[in-house]
């Protein structure tokens, strides 16, 4: 009885402290904005309470079919700007700009970054009637903000509020964009040029970035450019495209940004599920947690609660591979719509930890929309939100915007693209102060481990032990500190518990390289060897 009243207890505490870490219910509110369109993939700014929408998408999930995929008839050629206080919009094409900027400006899956009143925007994938193709844009645009949704609620010209760069460096669609004091940073992406193609048929190219570009930018006169320019590349945890980027606090209060699942894995079609932090002096990926509810870019918030010295970020919708039904966690490769509201908390230890809430979306919604956050609230200059300097116990945080709506959860899988569509209606995020009931915390702890010996080591073969916490294939990849894959391959006949092997360097000397296992398709371990 003694034991069973601790495992009671125990469990108790866990549920205890899985709600009381956020002690905030989410309420969605829909808002109908008369014959405003629906709209994915877009890039926006914001300034004096009203919103830029540019780019982007009208339709549904892109087809399967190359001939069908990315049609230019529903490229966003329209320029929006919209008032959610007063319930209106105003709109302008793009159609009276120069060639090269009107290309651009109406692509999807931009890199982009407000930075006071300018709002850049980076490479983006969209048909060229210049090129006579669908291409990546190798493009940089600064906008005016205030000065362009100025022009078009008064309806006068918006030809002098851009400029415009080329530098093959930007030809990245599906990246993310930031910036830590004053250096910017594009963040993973790929380069991708010609017609979709499922069946990886030479309809196209592609190119994964797998690196982390930073530079400085001088937008101070007539001709927009970059100086500072550097790029770490890490072919293994960087190859990431279509994620959510996280602006963040770390518990020593430091800025900076954390890149959220993402796809593809190198080794199979699925998407990543540990997170990479980025700071000032370098990546760390965080292969010790891994994320299970939100995979590919949605709308998302942070929020950092300076007094417990919380980082949360919630995770609206979406797509996934894993969801809820029920209490049963369910793993779908073929990775789903979800209507999932998560969160997942950095602790002031660094900790990790994700929770599943009781509200859901509306709809299988999120999935390429964009989170425009409530600037009136206190926030840092990274733009996550001061949750411990708001005192009333209801507030907005922002709005949900767009984004891809779908009937079905795998309408991808089974060549029903033409039922999805893009989303029209937009919500305002609510935070009410009340601890919630049914917050489900998820198990996210990575159960496999990996040592190497001897480490330094001056033969060709190493010792590699490793420890499965259920019998599964392994992929391996051995990379150089400057990030390139130097060797590759699996790992058979394995056994649940302990395991160890002699492991070949081959024609590795000199240097230290890291060996990464994948347990699993979704557990990553990496060990730093050096090589004499």
């Amino acid at each position: 009885m003694k034991l069973l009243y601790t495992l009671l207890f125990l469990g108790l505490t866990n549920v205890i402290f899985s709600q009381s870490t956020f002690d905030y219910q989410v309420q969605l509110n829909p808002i109908s904005i008369a014959n405003f369109p629906g709209i994915h993939s877009y890039a926006f700014g914001q300034s004096n309470g009203k919103w830029l929408i540019i780019g982007g998408r009208v339709d549904g999930i892109h087809a399967r079919q190359p001939f069908n995929a990315f049609p230019s008839s529903n490229n966003n050629t329209t320029i929006y700007v919209v008032d959610v206080v007063t319930n209106q919009f105003w709109s302008t094409s793009i159609n009276v700009l120069p060639t090269a900027l009107k290309e651009q400006l109406q692509a999807s899956n931009f890199n982009f970054y407000q930075d006071e009143n300018a709002l850049y925007i980076i490479g983006g994938y969209a048909f060229s009637a210049t090129a006579n193709d669908h291409i990546t844009f190798n493009k940089m645009t600064s906008i005016n903000v205030s000065g362009l949704i100025n022009s078009v609620v008064n309806g006068t010209s918006i030809l002098p509020h851009f400029k415009q760069m080329t530098d093959a460096n930007f030809a990245i669609t599906g990246g993310q964009l930031g910036k830590i004091n004053n250096t910017f940073y594009l963040i993973g992406g790929h380069r991708f040029d010609g017609r979709y193609n499922p069946m990886n048929n030479p309809t196209f190219t592609q190119t994964y970035s797998n690196q982390i570009r930073k530079f400085s930018i001088d937008n101070s006169g007539t001709q927009l450019s970059i100086y500072n320019y550097e790029a770490i590349t890490d072919a293994v945890h960087l190859h990431r495209r279509d994620y959510n980027l996280l602006p963040q606090i770390f518990p020593d209060g430091s800025q900076g940004y954390t890149i959220s699942s993402g796809v593809f894995q190198i080794n199979v079609d699925l998407p990543f599920l540990y997170p990479v932090d980025i700071k000032p002096e370098g990546y760390f990926p965080q292969t010790s947690f891994n994320q299970y509810l939100s995979n590919y870019h949605s709308a998302k918030s942070c929020l950092y609660d300076a007094t417990e010295n919380r980082m949360h970020n919630l995770f609206f919708g979406g797509i996934s591979q894993y969801y809820y039904n029920g209490t049963t966690l369910v793993q779908d490769n073929n990775v789903p719509f979800v209507n999932t509201i998560s969160r997942t908390t950095r602790f002031a230890n660094g900790a990790l930890q994700e929770y599943q809430l009781p509200e859901t979306m509306p709809a299988l919604k999120g999935a390429s929309a964009e989170f425009i956050p409530n600037k009136s609230l206190p926030h840092y200059s990274n733009e996550v939100i001061k949750l411990s300097e708001i005192t009333t116990d209801e507030f907005v945080i922002g709005h949900i915007v767009g984004g891809l709506t779908s009937p079905s959860a795998n309408p991808f899988s089974v060549n029903n693209t033409s039922t999805t569509s893009a989303n029209a209606t937009i919500y305002e995020v609510k935070l009410i102060r009340n601890a919630p009931l049914g917050v489900q915390p998820i198990e996210g702890k990575n159960p496999f481990s990996m040592s190497v010996s001897p480490n330094p080591t001056d033969s060709s073969t190493v010792r590699i032990n490793f420890k499965m916490a259920y019998a599964t294939n392994i992929d391996y990849f051995v990379s150089t500190m400057d990030g390139k894959i130097v060797l590759d391959g699996e790992i058979e006949d394995t056994t649940r518990g302990d395991n160890s092997m002699n492991f070949e360097l081959d024609g590795i000397s000199n240097q230290t390289v890291i060996i990464t296992f994948i347990f699993d398709n979704k557990f990553y371990v990496s060990q730093k060897v050096i090589v004499k």
